[in-house]
């Protein structure tokens, strides 16, 4: 029956260890080929070049007429993978095609899925897209993948199961979608289920034969033993009838058998409950509940130490995913925060110098008075805003002068436009601060989030901040005065999780604690050497 719950609940850990897996590789390669189409769209459009790619095949004129980035394949007369960049260049369409070399090889690497691991595109049509490892002579195009992970995928759904592929073999599959502008493509990494299940087959057969030695061995031991067992219990008979025939100089071995007798049984109990011990154990190991405690009965309890050992590897491969996710979540915030810092400079460089020439220009060449004030208003305030969006991106001052003037200019901003009594205490060590930039630009999101999450839903009067930096560690202390939240039952918004995440991604503390009136923040984040 152990060997039985052991197998059984290793198989279900096995299954969503290998999706999780898959799901980790998914990503990854979603994440390159997402990257590569926005890095060669960008390219294309900073392109100043008219210089466009010959084309050998029709494309309707609403396509080439609409910028942006599509499945071209269907349009190729041999079929081959093609996606299309298209832009307008002064009322002349312009197009470039992303070397397909590019995504095959991003696709083909298989690190991590075994020997019948894959990853491949599907279009819209239920097509590939991308090369098959299994049949390789064939154009993708001409292989029909109509697939429930594929079905999933172009209704938007993100998932896992075990289903057959386009092969009509059963694999483990993840799947999602792609939506990069008008191209819609679902991305699929899969395995086949035959290879993940091959080892637990062996083991199977292995249990299984294990199960029938022990049988036939016990069966010989038992015709054995039972003399042993039962030498002890006729002696007992033979002193007792001794005794009540009234022969009481016999009873030494009356003395001496109930004790053979008790001792086993009470070996046999110490056995039940190590067993019982072991199952337990084993049953929370099956639930991922790796904080149970279970100690070996001897230092020759080979089982006991394997259960250890097996929970051992289980924390240190949950701590790598872990780990994995963080750098995951680390790369999104860093991906995020890099293009607001991009828009942000697109609004200052970009659009403000041809704000200010627009004024300069009204200034000298509108000649009606009140019109020319009408006009040099609306463009101070469209100025002025630009310079409020820009400053919400990314404000300039995180860089020159450090995080703590950049949340005192935004507690200053947000006081005179709110009503509300906020404070904030800086308490950093200005120039000779060890707070990093991607630290900086974390607890100034985290301050704007708390913030904000107060404006919207606290109806608080009073908001005390304060930013603290210590020799090892960064102290961010939140305080408001509203009607506070449930910490139990409030459903967790983007907010707070937004907070949370950003908290992991520095390796930092968060404490909360929330009633009527008294709703605080703690935030701990380590100083980075």
């Amino acid at each position: 029956m152990l060997s039985i719950t052991f197998y059984n609940e290793f198989s279900k850990v096995l299954d969503d260890r290998i999706l999780l897996q898959l799901n980790s590789v998914k990503t990854l390669k979603q994440i390159q080929v997402e990257d590569l189409i926005n890095s060669e769209w960008n390219s294309f459009l900073n392109e100043t070049s008219k210089d466009t790619a010959t084309l050998n095949f029709n494309v309707p004129d609403h396509i080439l007429n609409t910028p942006g980035i599509y499945d071209l394949t269907t349009y190729e007369p041999q079929g081959n993978t093609t996606i299309g960049l298209i832009s307008d260049y002064n009322g002349i369409p312009k197009v470039k095609i992303i070397a397909y070399n590019k995504i095959k090889n991003i696709l083909l690497e298989r690190a991590g899925m075994g020997s019948s691991g894959e990853s491949y595109l599907v279009g819209s049509d239920f097509y590939m897209r991308s090369q098959s490892r299994f049949i390789p002579e064939k154009t993708p195009s001409t292989i029909a993948v109509k697939t429930q992970g594929v079905i999933d995928a172009f209704s938007g759904k993100i998932g896992r199961g075990v289903f057959k592929d386009y092969r009509g073999v059963e694999v483990y599959s993840v799947y999602s979608p792609i939506n990069v502008s008008y191209l819609k493509l679902a991305i699929l990494s899969e395995i086949d289920k035959s290879e993940v299940k091959a080892p637990l087959e062996e083991l199977r057969l292995k249990l299984l034969g294990l199960t029938v030695l022990i049988m036939i061995i016990a069966i010989i031991l038992s015709l054995f033993l039972t003399r042993i067992i039962t030498n002890p219990i006729a002696n007992m008979r033979k002193s007792l009838k001794i005794m009540a025939e009234g022969h009481y100089n016999e009873t030494k071995q009356f003395v001496k058998n109930p004790s053979e007798v008790k001792d086993m049984f009470e070996a046999l109990d110490y056995l039940k409950k190590s067993l019982q011990g072991a199952v337990v154990f084993s049953k929370e190991l099956g639930k991922m509940n790796l904080n149970s405690h279970y100690v070996p009965k001897s230092e020759h309890d080979v089982l006991g130490k394997s259960l250890i050992k097996m929970r051992d590897k289980l924390i240190e491969f949950r701590n790598k995913e872990n780990k994995n996710s963080i750098n995951t979540k680390r790369q999104l915030v860093d991906g995020l925060e890099n293009e607001r810092r991009r828009l942000s400079r697109e609004l200052h460089d970009g659009v403000g110098p041809l704000l200010t020439s627009l004024k300069f220009y009204i200034e000298n060449h509108i000649q009606d008075k009140n019109q020319k004030l009408e006009m040099i208003r609306i463009l101070d305030g469209t100025i002025s805003e630009i310079r409020l969006m820009s400053n919400a991106l990314m404000p300039s001052t995180i860089d020159d002068f450090g995080v703590g003037i950049a949340l005192t200019n935004f507690v200053n901003t947000i006081k005179k436009t709110s009503g509300i009594s906020i404070e904030f205490e800086d308490l950093t060590q200005g120039d000779v601060s060890k707070i990093t930039k991607n630290q900086a630009i974390n607890i100034f999101r985290i301050g704007q989030e708390l913030v904000n999450n107060a404006l919207k839903h606290s109806n608080a009067n009073n908001i005390r901040i304060s930013l603290s930096e210590f020799d090892d560690f960064i102290s961010l202390f939140y305080f408001d005065d509203g009607i506070g939240f449930d910490l139990e039952n409030v459903k967790l918004g983007s907010g707070i999780t937004n907070i949370k995440e950003r908290v992991d991604i520095c390796n930092g503390q968060i404490y909360m604690q929330s009633e009527t009136g008294n709703t605080t923040f703690e935030i701990e984040l380590p100083i980075e050497l």
